[in-house]
């Protein structure tokens, strides 16, 4: 068996724009659900960055008219935000909670634990941790054995609980 071509260490993506029919609506999501850091707004554009840094992350254009694109059509799936810890994945997932954020799926993939949503646009937004490679489902052969099962929220939560505890006295 020949190992699977991986990018090289170094690759990094740039930033994602998208297209929104309200900029004040969104900025909202973006910065008061998400956390993200507003960088800049100037007329109809917003960009964003995780707050630790400058580079903006995601850029939101406004079109006051723009078509919703229609479920089951080719075109953005999701926007996936990868999380570096458990612990801060559980917190996001604690933040949506309080803010009664409507969350429309959560998975255990094997490799990873995910939470999916969409921003007010009908945008789908994946929050994800990995999991170590180590610890990652194998088959008997060797190879990936991903799967998809109902994530465990109340063990995530209880993972955030000091981290949130310290946030929100």
């Amino acid at each position: 068996m020949t190992d699977p071509f991986q990018l090289p260490a170094g690759t990094r993506i740039g930033g994602v724009s998208l297209t929104v029919r309200n900029l004040d609506r969104s900025l909202s999501f973006y910065s008061q659900v998400l956390g993200f850091h507003l960088l800049q707004r100037q007329g109809d554009e917003a960009s964003f960055s995780a707050g630790f840094d400058s580079a903006p992350l995601i850029r939101l254009c406004e079109r006051p008219g723009a078509n919703v694109r229609p479920s089951g059509t080719s075109g953005l799936y999701h926007l996936a935000i990868l999380y570096p810890s458990r612990k801060a994945l559980g917190t996001a997932l604690h933040t949506l909670l309080r803010q009664e954020y409507p969350v429309r799926g959560a998975s255990n993939h094997g490799v990873s634990e995910a939470i999916y949503l969409r921003d007010p646009d009908g945008n789908g937004v994946e929050l994800y941790r990995d999991r170590p490679k180590e610890q990652w489902p194998r088959t008997p052969d060797g190879g990936l054995a991903m799967f998809t099962h109902p994530l465990d929220s109340d063990s995530l939560l209880r993972e955030a609980d000091g981290e949130v505890s310290k946030a929100h006295p």
